[in-house]
């Protein structure tokens, strides 16, 4: 049996002199291909998905984008590409057409959505509940092939059947963004939002843009500012804030205290600027990966206001369950922020040969991963 696969192959060329390089110090040229892939027989503890829709993460383009000057990766995730390639994606919602055989919990027939960070569950930090933080945790599409298939297997432990959420096409393409929703709920979680907090947030792609949306609905936060410069970002998504800026606009004219800062752009340059900003107790929350460093010279109003400044990956430990919960209240609509449809795979393939052009003219992309006249690459 086989799938159509969106596979990504690279040159593995670690920087020298560099003790244990990045991704984006590691692969070199990424190179995007459509293909078909024969399906290996079903692992026991799997399932085996048609899949629906799948959701393009800022990741996913960071993967196949490559710095102009040195050719490598621009994504500073946790990645492996090996020689044979890696069948990336993984955001989306899809169909178990098939369990193995020590899949007690799921059927054939039910719709599902998917984790992205597969833990382990029996390492000391999984042990603890630090399923984010799992030691031997691998990365859906990074690590271990992912959703950008016709069919995906995909471990059980990281399935969740949401067929009871989905009665028409809607539902699928809300849910089909439950995982980057739940990792923005999990960034408000750790900022611990509340009803009398500014929040400022960096960032207006899909996970900044849920983060506003949350931080509203599920928390209650007392203002919102996005800070964006693509100028389609910041307009589509100033609908959820109170206030949404150009980051030259915001530096100039911002003058009232901050009690929030979620950092999901990726330019760090905008903690520093920031954290004289901020009011006492003040929480700051670095979310988006962009492989630079952080540096703060503000450390003595740090230390004076006890500002925390704390990292957020992932989605474990409650979050899906949340999301869906909001979902069901109907007050939470994870579709609202989609702004483009795209019917198939090489559709898929074609958008992610220029992921700039999405950058640019979108918040969220949906592919219909099963709807066009199947193509060979």
């Amino acid at each position: 049996m086989e799938r159509q696969a969106i596979v990504v192959y690279a040159d593995y060329d670690p920087v020298s002199g560099v003790s244990k390089p990045g991704p984006n110090q590691t692969f070199r040229n990424p190179k995007v291909t459509l293909e078909e892939r024969a399906l290996d027989v079903l692992a026991p503890d799997c399932i085996r998905a048609e899949m629906l829709y799948g959701g393009i993460c800022g990741t996913d383009l960071h993967l196949v984008q490559s710095d102009p000057r040195t050719g490598y990766i621009q994504t500073s995730s946790p990645t492996s590409l090996p020689r044979e390639g890696r069948i990336i994606g993984h955001e989306g919602i899809g169909r178990i057409v098939e369990v193995g055989s020590a899949v007690q919990h799921l059927k054939a027939g039910a719709c599902v959505a998917f984790e992205s960070i597969l833990a382990c569950h029996h390492c000391e930090r999984c042990r603890r509940g630090l399923f984010n933080q799992c030691l031997n945790g691998r990365l859906l599409g990074m690590e271990q092939d992912g959703l950008f298939a016709t069919i995906a297997d995909v471990p059980a432990s990281a399935v969740h059947d949401v067929s009871e959420f989905v009665n028409n096409d809607t539902d699928a393409r809300s849910l089909a963004n439950l995982e980057p929703a739940s990792v923005a709920l999990l960034a408000c979680q750790r900022a611990r939002i509340s009803s009398r907090d500014r929040v400022v947030i960096f960032g207006a792609g899909p996970i900044g843009t849920y983060c506003a949306i949350l931080a509203r609905v599920a928390f209650g936060a007392g203002s919102i500012h996005l800070v964006e410069p693509l100028k389609f970002r910041r307009e589509f998504a100033g609908k959820w804030a109170d206030h949404a800026y150009a980051p030259e606009d915001f530096f100039l004219t911002r003058s009232d205290p901050v009690d929030v800062v979620i950092e999901a752009s990726g330019d760090l340059h905008n903690i520093d600027n920031v954290i004289r900003m901020m009011d006492a107790d003040g929480r700051i929350v670095l979310l988006a990966r962009s492989g630079e460093p952080l540096v703060v010279n503000a450390t003595d109003h740090i230390i004076t206001n006890a500002i925390s400044i704390v990292g957020s990956r992932g989605h474990l430990g409650g979050a899906f369950s949340t999301v869906l919960k909001l979902y069901a209240q109907k007050r939470f609509h994870p579709v609202e922020i989609v702004t483009g449809v795209v019917d198939g795979m090489e559709k898929l393939r074609e958008l992610l040969a220029s992921p700039g052009k999405v950058i640019q003219e979108h918040c969220k992309v949906l592919v219909k991963l099963n709807g066009a006249e199947r193509s060979s690459s």
